[in-house]
């Protein structure tokens, strides 16, 4: 498996990535992703920043997520908790994976090789944040050694909880 820059051609793949992950939080009365967000429009946007990516595997796009290094307005404040570290981090945003029939550990992966993007970058700290009824993204970062930090808030007021992780 690969974790790759999206093609500009590809956003039809990762929008429809996006929308079955929509339909699953849906199926489990979670209230992510319900409102419009993400779509092709921010998609695109992180196509044009550099900041799309997508995990292939025998030349099929399973998955998708945006790494930014630019850092995250709405976690310059975070409550009940503190941050682990000080300094540059990265951003993990919209992780979603298509059903593979025999495939397993797809977010792992791309936390994985999204970790090692990172350390080439020469960033150590990675944060990423998830709805508090998103269970299954919890028990990803969890198994994965991030460490839950404490709670940010969305531009539009939505809480989140937000985790961390330094990697080596």
């Amino acid at each position: 498996m690969i974790l790759r820059r999206t093609r500009q051609e590809e956003i039809n793949k990762v929008v429809k990535i996006i929308d079955e992950a929509k339909e699953t939080l849906k199926k489990n009365n979670i209230n992510q992703w319900q409102n419009g967000y993400p779509n092709e429009e921010v998609i695109l946007r992180d196509i044009e920043n550099n900041e799309s990516y997508v995990l292939e595997h025998n030349g099929v796009v399973i998955g998708t997520t945006a790494l930014s290094f630019n850092g995250e307005k709405t976690y310059d404040k975070i409550y009940e908790g503190k941050w682990l570290y000080n300094g540059s981090y990265a951003v993990i945003h919209r992780i979603a994976v298509t059903n593979v029939d025999g495939l397993k550990g797809i977010g792992t992966e791309i936390l994985k090789k999204s970790e090692k993007i990172c350390m080439s970058k020469g960033i150590k700290n990675i944060r990423v944040d998830t709805h508090k009824d998103n269970k299954s993204m919890q028990g990803l970062l969890l198994k994965n050694n991030y460490k839950y930090c404490g709670v940010i808030y969305l531009k539009d007021g939505s809480k989140r909880i937000a985790f961390e992780k330094e990697v080596k």
